[in-house]
């Protein structure tokens, strides 16, 4: 069985992201494209999708293509940045100067959002139920998400230690990432 980890397309990096409700840029629909077209031969059964804008936007370009409705999970919402999401960045600069998410102490959460352990406890919990759910089903599927929820996955699949201070890799806009289960663990294919 397949499960694509995919990052959403670009959005407007104008503004901080995270909870953001802002859509795809032009570059992002674009990027969410050429991915459907790369991924239509695959079996793909089931395409789930964080329920922000972006990500949903991705996930339907590319059910479009595959002949799949999206199936919305809030649980893979990118980290809750609270009063910072969709703020233009010079406007967070000024109201909240050096406040980011590489620069939270694990229990301190943004404003009215999340700390890095809530959002990581968050993920955990999500990922552990949704691969229950879809090894039931025996079917490929594709998870459209956020980078921030990639870099949980990729950690305890790893056997990591997470932090949001540090990342272990790189995830570009539109990026998939393909993980097989073989002989009862997740491990990401070469």
């Amino acid at each position: 069985m397949i499960c694509y980890l995919i990052r959403h397309g670009q959005d407007d990096e104008s503004r901080r992201g995270e909870w953001s409700t802002h859509p795809l840029t032009e570059e992002g629909r674009h990027q969410a494209e050429l991915l459907a077209a790369e991924m239509s031969p695959l079996a793909i059964g089931t395409i789930y999708s964080s329920d922000l804008c972006r990500a949903m936007q991705t996930a339907q370009i590319l059910g479009d293509k595959l002949f799949l409705s999206p199936i919305p999970l809030p649980q893979f919402r990118e980290v809750n940045n609270g009063d910072l999401a969709g703020m233009k960045n010079d406007l967070a600069l000024a109201q909240y100067p050096g406040l980011f998410w590489n620069q939270l102490e694990w229990e301190e959460n943004y404003p009215n959002g999340e700390s890095p352990r809530q959002f990581y406890e968050r993920i955990h919990t999500a990922w552990s139920a949704f691969t229950e759910e879809i090894l039931s089903h025996n079917k490929d599927v594709a998870l459209v998400t956020h980078g921030g929820v990639i870099h949980v996955i990729c950690d305890i699949l790893e056997n990591k230690q997470y932090s949001n201070r540090n990342k272990h890799r790189k995830v570009d806009h539109a990026e998939v990432i393909t993980l097989l289960y073989q002989n009862g663990v997740w491990k990401e294919s070469e």
